[in-house]
């Protein structure tokens, strides 16, 4: 029997989580340079009709429907055949919920997904090879590892965890990105500072705002576990960005905005698998080492020269990383019931460690062999004209500012 307070609970995370993407063009389009703002933000905003259309024919099928203890599931619901406006959805609470919005609510997820990885190689890569890339990707990096953990897949046969997102989301997005950077290589023009941290402060405010529908919706239901990973998620998100603020002012002296709010994203990153599953105490430690550890996996990733323009893989990936495996060691079986190391289980430990390993190598292997294989057909890179240009003239024929306005 459909239940009126869980359906319009979850309407409301699913539109949460449609803001996120906006969002993120918002975020990385304050971030990139002034030649390349409408080039990274048209990458993100295609996700939403590329995605939808995938979805809607084979990715919810393929995630969601056969295939259990499998790798991935299989097409009896393609085109949403058998799934009826009607049918109700049952997480297990009994706040049954029409179906129609559990199809809605991850195809949420997976049209930000890889939209994540575009900041990476902002100003590099040609739009005809990214249509590719997020298509190809989402089939066969997005689309297991969404069944394997949430749709009764092996790793989820095998007792692994993930709240919202750790490893289906950011570990995949976060290495991908950086095979990403490797394959393109360095930026011609490596010292371009943000267009507009005004702009950036508006997306990162989408994102947190969003993030609460990405977190607590998780819980498919409107219970305590709900509550806890809404108060979790920004308690992890303020704790990451402070702590990040104050290494940053201690090292460079100066109290930097950018980093502020490069924190907060980190620390809602690596809540996110273990947002329903932890003690508010545990959130904490958990912001902090998300604020330290993604400065220092940034800061690591500029002494080596790895041109990962806006810090996909520092924020997003480590983060992911980390919040997954600091589930292992956090989680408290009166809370989600999962015991972590805290409560003795070095199985459970194991299982998150092993898993979210298997999700980066794999994510990143793919990746770079896809980029290999797309640029046989197309070509990846753009020219060092273009680059010079900036995407916004060279590819879309745009300007974000009419600097000739008054």
């Amino acid at each position: 029997m459909l239940n009126t307070g869980s359906t319009a609970f979850m309407i409301l995370c699913t539109s949460l989580v449609m803001l996120m993407t906006p969002g993120l063009a918002f975020f990385y389009g304050g971030l990139a340079s002034k030649r390349n703002i409408l080039g990274i933000m048209v990458q993100t905003f295609v996700s939403l009709g590329i995605t939808t259309i995938m979805w809607v024919t084979i990715g919810y099928s393929l995630c969601f429907s056969g295939g259990e203890g499998g790798i991935i599931g299989n097409l009896d619901f393609a085109f949403l055949n058998g799934v009826a406006f009607n049918d109700m959805y049952n997480p297990g609470s009994g706040q049954e919920f029409p179906t129609f919005i559990f199809v809605a609510y991850q195809m949420m997820f997976a049209i930000i997904t890889p939209a994540l990885i575009t900041g990476a190689f902002v100003n590099r890569i040609t739009f005809k090879a990214y249509l590719i890339f997020l298509v190809v990707w989402q089939v066969f990096v997005y689309y297991p590892f969404v069944h394997m953990v949430w749709g009764g897949g092996i790793l989820a046969e095998w007792g692994v965890k993930d709240f919202a997102g750790g490893i289906v989301v950011h570990a995949t997005a976060g290495f991908a990105a950086l095979a990403s950077v490797f394959y393109v290589g360095k930026r011609r023009d490596t010292a371009s500072p943000p267009n507009s941290i005004p702009l950036v402060a508006i997306g990162t405010a989408l994102l947190w705002f969003g993030w609460y529908g990405f977190n607590a919706g998780s819980e498919l239901a409107v219970d305590e576990i709900t509550t806890l990973a809404f108060l979790n998620t920004d308690v992890a998100a303020s704790f990451a960005a402070i702590t990040w603020l104050v290494i940053e002012w201690s090292r460079l002296k100066k109290p930097k905005f950018v980093g502020l709010l490069t924190g907060a994203v980190a620390g809602l990153a690596t809540i996110t698998p273990a947002a329903g599953f932890v003690p508010l105490w545990a959130a904490m430690v958990i912001g902090i080492l998300a604020g330290g550890i993604c400065y220092l996996a940034v800061e690591l990733k500029n002494k080596l020269g790895w041109d990962d323009a806006l810090d996909v893989w520092g924020v997003h990936g480590i983060g992911g990383t980390l919040g997954t495996i600091l589930l292992g060691v956090f989680a408290v079986k009166s809370v989600g019931g999962a015991s972590g190391l805290i409560e003795g289980d070095t199985a459970f430990f194991m299982k998150e460690l092993i898993s979210v390993l298997i999700a980066a190598i794999y994510a990143f292997a793919f990746t770079y062999v896809m980029l290999l294989i797309i640029n046989t057909i197309t070509k990846v890179k753009v020219s060092e004209l273009e680059e010079d240009e900036g995407l916004d003239m060279s590819l879309h024929g745009e300007s974000a500012y009419d600097e000739g306005a008054l």
